[in-house]
């Protein structure tokens, strides 16, 4: 996967990079595996997984609701569910099951559920942010492994 970085990499710096984004949004760690840093990626993949694991197995998947349960500053979306969608597109498919009421979630677990979902949807974020400097920079093998200034 590496070669593949290197020649999207000589031919437009910018598709690289916003390649790099996207991988890393629909699968977390997926742009440190495109620019060859496997550990990493399995890493940044399991850590993410399984704090959203721990979430989802605690307040079931009710937690990854988009309907919130007032009106407020985002209208009816749930703040929560803009930091779980961070995880992955597939929240999307999660969020319209559970968006028609039929997993309600109440009291403690749906509140420590909705913090490892948030927190490993804002995991993701920062590991995106790495991963497009990282690209950027050429320290992952881009570029020969020169470091761009």
């Amino acid at each position: 996967m590496r070669k593949i970085a290197e020649k999207i990499d000589n031919a437009n710096h910018g598709l690289l990079l916003i390649l790099v984004a996207a991988l890393g949004w629909a699968v977390p760690g997926a742009g440190y595996l495109l620019l060859g840093e496997t550990k990493r990626a399995f890493i940044v993949f399991f850590t993410i997984a399984i704090t959203f694991t721990v979430g989802i197995y605690v307040g079931s998947i009710g937690v990854v609701d988009p309907v919130a349960a007032g009106i407020g500053i985002l209208g009816r979306l749930n703040p929560w569910y803009l930091a779980q969608v961070l995880n992955s597109p597939a929240i999307f498919l999660l969020g319209n099951t559970v968006a028609a009421g039929a997993y309600p979630v109440y009291g403690k677990p749906q509140e420590i559920g909705q913090l490892y979902t948030s927190i490993s949807g804002l995991l993701n974020l920062l590991a995106i942010i790495n991963c497009v400097h990282v690209a950027h920079l050429g320290r992952a093998g881009v570029n020969g492994g020169k470091d761009a200034d």
